[in-house]
This record gives C-alpha cells, structure tokens and sequence, in this order.
C-alpha cells in the first residue's frame, strides 16, 4: 500500500487536483468501468468537492481528471483511502503507460 503522509503545513484552502493520464491502448474500457466507481466513492468523502472526468479531443485514451478538496488533509485521506489505494494504484495504474499529478490551489487575482 502506497502511503500518503499529512503534509508539515497544512492548507485551509481548498487543494485542486489535476491528473494526466495515458491509457495503454485496448485498456480504456477496463479504466473507465474502474474509474466510475472510483468517481462514485470518492465524491463520498467527507472533504471531496468535486470529482469530474474528462476525456481528451486529440487522443481518446487521453483522461485529465479535475477534483476538487477543502484542504490538502482530505487529499492525504482520499489517497489513504481503501478505494484509491485498490482501484487506483492496483488495478489502474498498471493499465497506464504515463501518469502526471498536481495539486495546486487557486490564486485569487485582483
């Protein structure tokens, strides 16, 4: 089990998370029907705000992955939960040739 620790400093801004990922080809089906109920527990969660799911228009196996935390605790939760580290890390990861993440938070320009 990949485990994520609390962060030193933690933010009381909500975190966005933005995920690339590239399906290997003939998976996208498989890391669909995963996802789904990755989408389904995850929105769930306590701190989640949103979860949504977005396919690229250049490349179907292509997925950007846009979710939204109040804090960057509830991120450390989401990925120590049962569900991401099972179908995520297990069963997802292996079906990905690539896989970017990052967190940021959103800048309020006046």
């Amino acid at each position: 089990m990949v485990q994520y620790q609390n962060y030193k400093k933690m933010s009381k801004q909500p975190i966005h998370v933005f995920a690339k990922w590239q399906v290997k080809e003939g998976q996208l089906s498989i890391v669909l029907n995963l996802l789904r109920e990755v989408a389904k527990k995850s929105i769930q969660e306590e701190g989640n705000l949103f979860y949504n799911i977005n396919q690229s228009n250049s490349d179907v196996n292509t997925l950007l992955l846009f979710e939204g935390y109040t804090d960057e605790q509830a991120v450390a939760e989401h990925r120590n939960s049962e569900h991401f580290q099972t179908l995520v890390i297990g069963q997802i990861v292996p079906l990905l040739v690539e896989r970017e993440v990052i967190l940021a938070t959103q800048l309020i320009l006046d």
